[in-house]
């Protein structure tokens, strides 16, 4: 039995996890965990090394931002949210009032955005593989991280499209593009990590399909609407109350970005390959060489990408990353 159990420790380490998950899985303690580990460690150094460097995507540690967002933590929350959600037990608790606030600052304007939009790869076909409950969960989980990570590098989700995330990084007038525009790079890379060293590890160990995802970023000016309102019945003091002439309502107003930039984001990431990374041309020629190595330019025929520069009047052209 100990054997069995010393083994089963081993496999999901290699596989992935972190002790303290392994030993919720397992019904042990954390320090028995560490213990086995450790032992495995010390027997076996060369495979330690192996998995390491198998663990380690050239590409995306390119762009690894240590000094700012803990990565271990970000893949850490993905694996446990993932494990929650598929046995039940997640809370989806996100808020929008963040998004909301900044929107209404820019209320009718146009402003400069950096626009990253993400997607799970064949969700149709997941769809109609899975349970309906699970399926759910996997989404929930998914949209959950992922809004987590792009506040994390200072992003705003814009809205969720089934098994999609739109966000934006804002660009003051007075900031140059470049920080915003590597934080959303950042940002993509972290997605990405979060999926193949966090969702997959779970969803490996649970018999469900891996999830694959493809990333756009564009850069450039687009105006913020106000298209409505939300209105519900409440004595809250933050928007001001309106009598409908049966009762006392609140209403706050739903915004949205509409432009150029985000037609392009989301035209690109229907062009990447599965875990890829693509940029336009206005992001690639603002980040600083080293990230720019990790890009390559992107040919595409005529009818699959025909949109034009703005600034040159030539094609737009593309960069992607090298998918792990």
């Amino acid at each position: 039995m100990q054997a069995r159990k010393r083994q089963a420790a081993i496999n999901l380490y290699q596989a992935g996890l972190f002790p303290d998950l392994i030993a919720m899985q397992l019904d042990i303690s954390k320090e028995e965990v560490d213990n086995i580990i450790g032992d495995w460690k010390a027997e076996e150094e060369k495979k330690r090394e192996s998995v390491k460097q198998a663990s380690d995507t050239p590409s995306l540690g390119m762009f690894y931002l240590d000094a700012i967002v803990n990565i271990d933590n970000i893949v850490r929350s993905a694996q446990l949210t993932m494990w929650k959600s598929l046995a039940g037990e997640m809370e989806f608790n996100l808020s929008n009032q963040d998004t909301h606030n900044i929107l209404e600052k820019m209320a009718e304007s146009k402003s400069t955005f950096v626009i990253l939009y993400i997607d799970i790869v064949g969700s149709t076909k997941l769809s109609m593989t899975l349970p309906i409950n699970k399926f759910a969960a996997i989404i929930r989980a998914f949209t959950h991280e992922v809004s987590l990570v792009v506040s994390a590098y200072g992003g705003y989700v814009l809205k969720y499209l089934g098994d999609a995330i739109l966000a934006f990084f804002v660009i003051p007038d007075s900031l140059e593009k470049y920080m915003p525009c590597t934080n959303a790079v950042h940002c993509a890379r972290s997605m990405i990590k979060a999926v193949i060293e966090g969702f997959n590890v779970i969803l490996n160990q649970e018999g469900y399909p891996e999830l694959d995802v493809r990333i756009g970023i564009d850069v450039g000016e687009n105006v913020v609407v106000q298209y409505g309102w939300d209105i519900q019945p409440s004595s809250s003091s933050a928007y001001p109350p309106v009598f409908d002439g049966r009762r006392v309502i609140t209403r706050k107003a739903r915004y949205d970005i509409l432009g150029y930039t985000i037609n392009v984001a989301s035209k690109i990431t229907a062009l990447a390959q599965p875990n890829q990374i693509v940029i336009g041309q206005d992001v690639y020629e603002v980040l600083d060489d080293r990230q720019k190595d990790v890009f390559r330019l992107l040919p595409f025929p005529l009818e699959a990408w025909n949109y034009v520069s703005s600034k040159t009047g030539n094609l737009y052209s593309l960069y992607g990353t090298t998918p792990p």
